[in-house]
């Protein structure tokens, strides 16, 4: 495992993470299988583990308390996400911070996801939703910092909404906030026009997230994938995003080197942006943990194909279905 810089906190953090939502939100976790998988990670130097509270009402935040607590001699660095108020997911322009995050509905789930998982203080908090007209209300990143203060949390993050990195620049601007949370993978490359360039002149960490595409950029997805009663991708994965979606990933498929499979390619693209802290793909299964793990040792894809994948960037918009 290699390790990159956390912006200005300096923590030194595995460069491929573990997204926590898949132990939680999706059909098929079971948690015996999650916290081997969590330890497995340990075990291979992953150090960066990213849940929220949204993910089962801290379930997954009970299970992030679990692995910490078995590891006592292992410094693993913590993030997770408070909720917005109004539990809508993403925001809408036309939501104010009170009605999402209000000074006491933050200090409210700041204790509450300490709660759910033993824990005495959290390394990163983030606001789960974020939009920068926010920032005319300085009550809520005021709140943030005075649980910095107290120690109840060492760093402040925002998550930007889907295909909306530009809705955070200007909050990293502030030089308030430690850490962006924004989708970026091979075909959700725009963070590079704004949002990157800010977080590197003001030393603000980036995490990325949902790199395999909600599974679409792991080549497995056909246009008849289907998911049980209550799955999350349901909803996601309605006709008009599966189909493109499949499209647009068969394409990258006579790209894919030798020796290689989409799932590799797909992070490996991802470690080629310097700017970048750490990735955190969601992993369930031991398999899984290992192959992700495992490109880290393998670096950043060489100057053709990275230059190739480039060109399959998308610039999708926000719809109903996106969430």
């Amino acid at each position: 495992m290699n390790y990159r810089t956390f912006g200005r906190t300096g923590w030194q953090v595995s460069e491929i993470g573990y997204g926590m939502w898949g132990m939680a939100g999706w059909t098929g976790s079971e948690d015996n299988q999650s916290l081997q998988s969590l330890q497995k990670a340990v075990d291979l130097g992953c150090t960066f583990f990213n849940t929220a509270w949204g993910y089962g009402e801290g379930h997954s935040e009970r299970l992030l308390g679990k692995l910490i607590k078995a590891n006592p001699d292992k410094k693993l660095y913590t993030a997770t996400k408070m909720p917005p108020k109004n539990f809508q997911w993403p925001s809408k322009r036309e939501y104010t911070l009170d009605d999402c995050s209000p000074p006491d509905h933050i200090e409210k789930y700041v204790e509450s996801s300490l709660e759910n998982a033993g824990l005495d203080s959290f390394d990163l908090m983030q606001f789960h939703t974020w939009e920068d007209h926010w920032l005319q209300d300085e009550r809520a990143l005021q709140k943030m910092a005075d649980l910095k203060s107290q120690g109840l949390i060492h760093a402040i993050g925002i998550s930007i909404n889907r295909w909306e990195p530009w809705n955070g620049v200007k909050t990293v601007e502030t030089g308030l906030i430690d850490a962006a949370q924004v989708i970026y993978n091979i075909f959700d490359q725009n963070p590079k026009d704004e949002l990157f360039p800010a977080c590197r002149k003001h030393d603000v960490a980036v995490i990325a997230r949902v790199p395999f595409d909600e599974g679409t950029l792991t080549g497995k997805l056909t246009k008849e994938s289907k998911w049980p009663e209550g799955d999350w991708r349901n909803t996601y994965f309605v006709p008009e995003n599966l189909n493109s979606s499949v499209d647009h990933a068969d394409a990258l498929k006579p790209l894919v080197p030798e020796n290689m499979d989409m799932p590799e390619m797909a992070l490996r693209f991802i470690l080629g942006e310097s700017t970048i802290s750490t990735i955190i793909p969601g992993m369930r299964q031991l398999r899984h943990v290992e192959a992700n793990i495992a490109t880290s040792d393998k670096g950043p894809l060489d100057n053709v194909l990275m230059d190739e994948l480039v060109n399959h960037r998308c610039d999708r918009e926000p719809t109903e279905w996106s969430q």
